[in-house]
């Protein structure tokens, strides 16, 4: 046909010869009657080897490709099979689209680009696709760029945590390396047997490879301290110094502001002693002083405002218990900051301040950062914290909250890989 090359860039497939361009008055669509060149024949669909022809399938079929304007278009083809000797009949390769998709290649990666830049909703209503399309073309996609890439090589730093992605307890275990600052690793779950799993990869995608870890960094869970003992014995184990801190900040805004502490002082107040039927609002009204005392006691000292730093000091006069809570958890907050040789013996006075305070969060905390006092130690030496991996998990969040959510969490995985692993798919046709 003629202008055959021109359709070719128009279409954006290669190795592929343009038989025939019609428009179909009944799908108001274009279809290009196409095929594969001489040279990419005989291939098999799944691993692309050499294969003999084995029967002519289910006759002709067709691929969407990319809309031109606001018309729809469609690639048909032959879909012969062949007779691979690894996988048995199977469909032939064809240059323009993937193996079992129903999309060209160039429509993937367009999809592909959006699911990284909008929301799934967004991307459904512009290129007139299915909800459950949308996933399967990201985890198609992924799974290509996958195949040709080592994302676990050159591994030495890492950090570990999981993140809820649905309710249920649905979680996943993300793994960040702390050199590069990608995301390398994500499997669902969140117990020993998810960290096994990542450490066998890494084993298997390079021998030695678990060896070559000299530091992780982890919230101090069991679960994947445990692990990372036990597979890589020799890499230094780093708690992270946020945790701990955030565990003080518990201690003065136990779950969400207003504190455990302040709960216990409105509880403790007269009209509460007197009446024990009295609710949290009349608590309120009766100490409204001391609920707006939470972002003096939340916020870090160099942040107050004129009116907190009054607020705090009244706290302090008026409330001595509650301002005690207060010190311990700036306390923490400053030993994180001290060289290492001036944070051990600054810790251990913490823990000795925090034993004998009488406050039972803060009893309770000295107590974990006991258990956890070399790998607190670790992390103020080596400068690690699992902060860039909370960065890496709150974008996870965006991802699922732009997406509406997610039914299997594959789709997920495939998006944050492709948006956070350092591989972001590019428009078709762009370098």
């Amino acid at each position: 046909m003629q202008n055959a090359s021109l359709w070719r860039t128009v279409l954006g497939v290669e190795n592929t010869v343009v038989e025939d361009i019609e428009f179909n008055d009944d799908a108001q669509a274009i279809v290009a009657q196409v095929r594969p060149a001489r040279a990419t024949r005989g291939r098999c669909g799944a691993c692309g080897s050499r294969a003999s022809w084995y029967d002519r399938g289910q006759g002709r079929r067709q691929w969407r490709g990319l809309d031109l304007g606001t018309v729809q278009v469609y690639l048909e083809a032959d879909a012969p099979r062949v007779d691979c000797p690894t996988h048995g009949p199977t469909v032939r390769q064809v240059p323009w689209a993937r193996h079992n998709a129903g999309h060209t290649r160039s429509f993937d990666q367009q999809v592909a680009w959006l699911a990284t830049q909008c929301s799934k909703k967004a991307i459904t209503e512009l290129m007139r696709i299915a909800w459950r399309t949308v996933g399967s073309i990201i985890a198609r996609v992924w799974a290509d760029t996958a195949a040709g890439i080592d994302a676990l090589a050159g591994l030495t730093r890492i950090g570990i945590d999981e993140i809820s992605y649905k309710r249920g307890h649905k979680y996943l275990t993300v793994v960040v390396d702390h050199d590069t600052g990608r995301l390398v690793s994500v499997h669902p779950g969140r117990d020993r047997a998810t960290v096994r799993a990542f450490f066998d990869a890494l084993e298997s995608s390079g021998a030695g490879r678990c060896a070559r870890i000299t530091h992780v960094t982890a919230d101090g869970a069991l679960w994947i301290s445990d692990v990372v003992r036990d597979r890589c014995p020799g890499a230094i184990r780093c708690a992270d110094p946020f945790s701990r801190s955030r565990l003080g900040h518990r201690g003065t805004r136990c779950r969400t502001p207003p504190s455990m502490v302040r709960r216990t002082q409105w509880r403790e107040h007269p009209i509460a002693r007197l009446d024990q039927r009295t609710t949290l609002h009349r608590l309120h009204r009766a100490c409204p002083a001391l609920l707006r005392s939470r972002y003096a006691l939340w916020k870090n000292p160099e942040n107050l405002t004129d009116r907190q730093r009054v607020k705090l000091r009244w706290i302090a006069t008026t409330d001595p218990r509650l301002h005690r809570a207060y010190l311990l958890k700036e306390g923490l907050r400053t030993v994180f900051k001290l060289p290492v040789d001036q944070a051990s013996d600054a810790l251990e006075r913490w823990i000795q301040w925090a034993r004998r305070s009488r406050i039972e969060s803060f009893v309770t905390l000295q107590r974990r950062v006991g258990v956890h006092r070399e790998q607190i130690l670790a992390a103020i030496e080596h400068g690690l914290s699992n902060g860039l991996v909370e960065s890496i998990n709150t974008k996870i969040r965006l991802l699922t909250r732009i997406a509406f959510g997610f039914v299997h969490p594959e789709a997920l995985i495939s998006l944050a890989m492709l948006d956070l692993g350092g591989h972001r798919p590019s428009l078709p046709g762009r370098r």
